[in-house]
């Protein structure tokens, strides 16, 4: 959902680019007083969602200190509001150096800078959401810590190890164990370190000969 809305934020600041640029082609008469009203109401229902968001984000940024976990559904609400209330900011700066001192290319020149800070927040979020979208999103500590848990034990080797986020601050993990000694499944769950929130996790045993075989 987030890498979905992040690709809807550029579409929409590729279009108003495109308006914006239309509009220094050809010129519109503008309606300033009913323009700016629209655009002050805009902005105050944007403000207090991005004080809603942002409350949200914080508890977020709290739960999840070390930087593990980004709820990209949150995130991407987050900037979608964000992009509404700078647009109605640029458009009431614009249209009021309009009205009253005749700046009328300010309008669709604060489109264009509008879009280009848009575009720049969708390149981040693209990012981020794709990179847990392709499993490389988990820190390198946790799975440093899951294949040291296991190999502390005897002559058990991690041969295969694959970790992946599936909720907010939350892994599944798939782990194959070779060793000369196999003990059951559940002997490597409880290894596991307790500080990694793994709630799913599947351990495949294989003795060496059975291994090399």
């Amino acid at each position: 959902a987030g890498f979905a809305s992040a690709i809807v934020l550029a579409v929409f600041a590729l279009i108003m680019a495109y308006k914006s640029i239309e509009r220094f082609v050809q010129p519109v008469e503008i309606e300033f007083n009913d323009a700016i009203l629209v655009a002050i109401i805009g902005l105050v229902v944007n403000g207090v969602c991005i004080f809603i968001l942002g409350a949200h984000r914080q508890e977020e940024h709290i739960e999840h200190h070390a930087g593990s976990y980004r709820d990209h559904n949150l995130l991407s609400a987050y900037l979608h509001v964000l992009a509404d209330a700078l647009t109605s900011v640029l458009a009431i700066f614009a249209l009021v150096s309009g009205k009253f001192f005749g700046q009328v290319w300010l309008d669709p020149f604060m489109g264009i800078v509008g879009a280009f800070l848009i575009i720049r927040w969708s390149q981040g979020l693209l990012r981020s959401s794709a990179g847990v979208l392709l499993d490389t999103q988990v820190p390198q500590g946790a799975l440093d810590a899951i294949r040291q848990s296991i190999e502390v034990r005897g002559d058990s080797r991690v041969s295969d190890l694959h970790v992946w986020i599936v909720g907010p601050g939350i892994y599944a993990a798939e782990i194959v164990v070779v060793t000369s000694s196999p003990q059951d499944p559940d002997y490597y769950s409880q290894l596991l370190p307790k500080e990694i929130p793994l709630v799913h996790v599947t351990i495949e045993v294989h003795s060496y000969q059975s291994h090399l075989g």
